[in-house]
């Protein structure tokens, strides 16, 4: 899991991130204030979280932009472990939290040797 750890440290600036972990799953939670459920597009691949965000920015009449540091688009990606099952991942987004859950795969079962 030190991969995901060390990839969650390299998120972008804009991106803040936690990690838990139960006996059963993962939970990976970001703050993406301004990103809607509309807005945010999240998958697995390969191993690999990917989420792709926008947020819009509203300039109010009469005002520009003198400085502009929240990115419009987020995009980034993290590891899974290799036990996670991405396939029975669920996320949801609420007041611009994305909380994305990963079970982890059946341990497999064990097989008897007979000798």
């Amino acid at each position: 899991m030190s991969r995901l750890r060390d990839a969650l440290r390299e998120l972008p600036d804009a991106v803040f991130a936690d990690l838990a972990e139960s006996d059963d799953a993962y939970r990976l939670v970001f703050d993406l204030p301004g990103v809607t459920a509309d807005t945010v597009d999240v998958d697995v691949r390969e191993g690999t979280l990917h989420v792709d965000a926008y947020r819009d920015k509203d300039v109010p009449d009469g005002f520009d932009y003198r400085r502009e540091e929240r990115a419009v688009f987020l995009e980034f990606e993290v590891p899974l472990p290799p036990d996670a099952a991405g396939a029975d991942a669920a996320a949801t987004l609420d007041a611009g939290v994305l909380e994305v859950t990963v079970p982890k795969a059946d341990g497999g079962v064990r097989v008897p040797v007979e000798g």
